[in-house]
């Protein structure tokens, strides 16, 4: 469930939740908070508690910088944790404890140079010694992390320290896109000797305690690198997994902010002159997921029924409350490379019932269809499909879950089922979730073309020349995959108005990339 299963641009993480989001995917507002007033705890110094609810959370929770899966890992470890690079609210790479990561001609090696006066929570500097060991414990065999399929092709035989500040990481073949993979949260750079137990953090806010599925509390790093440090003392991040208490503790002041308005509750919370809804229109997505290997998705026509069987603006409106944009089979919306040529694709319920008809079902094909409140506008868009399905001759049994159940052993199984993804660009985003070995393929998509051409892409430094190849593979993915992606979420959050200075953002909402570098407390 990275993603952004929400990601940073995240994962967010399959958002991701896997990467997501979520990436992240891996998708969040950047963030500047001015707050006072009934939830944040205020001293006349400027020093404050921030009180934030998270949608999601279990009893599996981590803090560990290298395998976030929920909404509220993903909080957590933007809090404790920072990347060699990151994401700017326009959707592109800047650097962040890097001071620059640059190729060789043919991008298979790249040389990361840190910044210089870095120092981990516990006053100890940042070298290149731990964004090595940070690599080498991602990347491990024995053992790997979230990102490690993002990172593939990095041979550890080749992660060498130049200097203090310098490292370089060579791959087996040409891989371009390390920039934006460095950006994603589950890259975090951690300390050699690293405990994911009482971890020691290079973000802006250190570790006190910890709860899975309940809480968490971290404490301002006094040795953090940029100059806007944080200003709250104290950052509390709470588990809601259910709408209701997560709106309820907004509303009765328990929290100060809350992540994914339900919609229903999006006229009741802006009504409220107490209160204050963000809305951001970003690339995360919420896709049903076909498993191709199995009937009856194995045969490509029902695939192509399946997405004709949709009308997305209908979607949008009902399952979003029109809190979204039409979408169309492709994810990364901000890619430079996204295939904007290719034809929109309408529900065509005869070009539907003709393809079941040669596929050869004709008026009794029954299928699960798994869903359950993993995202805001799941279960929605589970409910319009089935209806929708109807006009098609298409019976959809509808089995919805607990968000628990969906991302348990079962995960990454289910014949048809969703799923929510954080915004990303296309390599990131295949290698998260459609390249045949990609950690949160839902899909079980191997399809050998399509990935001679992304593997082909990662290699090519010629922009145009990448483009062209992305583009060749969105074509297929577009006519023969296994995702319906038939819209892009608004993500929507709430805060109380004492709670100022929130900005918009492409890469998704405040509790996905967590800037809360950026907060600021006026106690006055």
């Amino acid at each position: 469930m990275p993603r952004g299963h929400t990601d940073s641009v995240a994962p967010s993480p399959p958002g991701w939740a896997r990467p997501r989001l979520a990436a992240t995917a891996a998708a969040g507002l950047a963030v500047t908070l001015l707050a006072t007033g009934c939830g944040t705890d205020a001293d006349e110094t400027g020093d404050a508690t921030l009180s934030v609810g998270v949608a999601g959370g279990s009893a599996s929770d981590t803090i560990d910088g290298h395998i976030a899966v929920d909404n509220t890992d993903i909080a957590r470890t933007f809090a404790l944790y920072d990347t060699l690079t990151e994401f700017s609210d326009d959707f592109t790479v800047q650097m962040a404890l890097a001071e620059s990561v640059e190729p060789n001609e043919d991008a298979t090696e790249w040389t990361v140079t840190l910044r210089e006066d870095l120092h981990f929570s516990d006053g100890e500097p940042i070298t290149a010694d731990d964004v090595a060991f940070s690599m080498e414990r991602i990347i491990d065999p024995d053992d790997p992390k979230t990102g490690a399929t993002a990172l593939d092709g990095l041979n550890p035989e080749e992660i060498e320290v130049v200097d203090e500040r310098t490292v370089t990481l060579g791959f087996d073949d040409g891989f371009v896109h390390l920039p934006e993979i460095l950006a994603e949260y589950y890259n975090a750079i951690v300390p050699e000797g690293y405990d994911p137990d009482e971890p020691v953090s290079s973000g802006p806010f250190a570790y006190e305690s910890f709860e899975p599925g309940e809480r968490s509390v971290f404490v301002r790093n006094e040795h953090y690198w940029r100059e806007d440090q944080p200003q709250i003392e104290e950052l509390e991040i709470v588990n809601f997994p259910d709408d209701t208490s997560r709106v309820n503790a907004l509303i009765g002041g328990q929290v100060d902010v809350i992540s994914q308005v339900p919609h229903a509750q999006i006229d009741t919370i802006a009504s409220d002159t107490d209160l204050e809804i963000l809305e951001s229109e970003t690339g995360m997505w919420l896709p049903f997921t076909m498993r191709v290997d199995r009937e009856p998705f194995d045969d490509v026509r029902v695939r192509q029924a399946f997405r004709l069987i949709v009308d997305r603006e209908e979607m949008v409106e009902q399952a979003l409350s029109g809190y979204g944009t039409v979408a169309n089979d492709l994810y990364s919306p901000y890619d430079p490379a996204y295939a904007e040529d290719i034809p929109q694709r309408e529900q065509d319920i005869d070009e539907a019932r003709e393809l079941l008809a040669e596929a050869g079902y004709e008026d009794d094909l029954t299928v699960e269809l798994v869903t359950g409140p993993i995202n805001t506008g799941a279960v929605e868009s589970a409910q319009v499909f089935a209806e929708q399905a109807a006009e098609a001759g298409v019976t959809v049994e509808l089995r919805e879950v607990t968000s628990e159940e969906f991302y348990g052993d079962n995960y990454l199984e289910w014949d048809f089922a969703q799923d929510f993804w954080g915004t990303r660009n296309y390599m990131s985003q295949a290698a998260q979730g459609t390249m045949p070995d990609a950690p949160f393929n839902e899909t079980h998509w191997d399809h050998e073309e399509w990935t001679e051409l992304v593997e082909e892409a990662k290699g090519t430094v010629d922009d145009e020349e990448r483009a062209e190849l992305l583009r060749a593979a969105q074509e297929i993915e577009h006519e023969e995959g296994g995702l319906i992606v038939w819209g892009f979420v608004n993500l929507v959050d709430a805060h109380h108005s004492d709670v100022q200075g929130f900005e918009e953002s492409a890469t998704g909402h405040p509790l996905t990339s967590y800037g809360f570098h950026r907060v600021q407390i006026d106690g006055s």
